[in-house]
C-alpha cells in the first residue's frame, strides 16, 4: 500500500480544532481539499502530519503554533481614528475590515479593542498564538 511522501498530490479531509475542542474548519461537508505536497500551501505541521499516511488511514495530529500561524505579533496592531472608517461601519471587537495600503494592496484586519475615538486593529492570522489540532483521512493519492 502506498503512503504520502513529500511532493505528491493528495485529497484529503480535515477539522481543524483549538487545543479547547472549538472547530474552525472542516472539509467534512464539502469535497476533499486536494493539495500539491512541497509547494507552500499548507502550514508546515499539517503537510508533515500527512506524510508516510496511507489511503482512508485517519489520525489525529497536534501542531504547535510554531509550525502553524506562528506567534501573535504586536508590530501587527495599529491604531487608527474612528474618523477613518466610513461612517456606516460600527467597529465591535472580532469584526473583520479589509484596508489598502499606501500601494493599494489590500490587507485584512480584526478589530482587537474599541476605544472612545479609537479601534485598535489586529493583521495577525487569526489563528495566531494557537496551537492546532486536526483530525486528518488522506482519501486519495494522486
Amino acid at each position: 500500500m502506498s503512503k504520502v511522501k513529500a511532493n505528491d498530490t493528495v485529497r484529503v479531509h480535515y477539522t481543524g480544532k483549538l487545543t479547547d475542542g472549538q472547530i474552525f474548519d472542516s472539509s467534512l461537508q464539502r469535497e476533499p481539499m486536494e493539495v500539491a505536497l512541497g509547494q507552500g500551501q499548507l502550514i508546515p505541521g499539517f503537510e508533515k502530519g500527512l506524510i508516510d499516511m496511507a489511503v482512508n488511514e485517519k489520525k489525529t495530529i497536534t501542531i504547535d503554533k510554531k509550525d502553524a500561524y506562528g506567534e501573535v505579533d504586536e508590530a501587527l496592531f495599529q491604531k487608527i481614528s474612528k474618523s477613518q472608517l466610513p461612517e456606516d461601519i460600527k467597529p465591535e471587537v472580532g469584526m473583520g475590515l479589509v484596508g489598502s495600503n499606501a500601494q493599494g494592496q489590500q490587507q485584512q484586519f480584526r478589530v482587537a479593542k474599541v476605544e472612545e475615538n479609537d479601534i485598535i486593529l489586529d493583521a495577525n492570522h487569526p489563528l495566531a498564538g494557537h496551537d492546532l489540532v486536526f483530525d486528518l483521512e488522506v482519501v486519495e493519492i494522486l
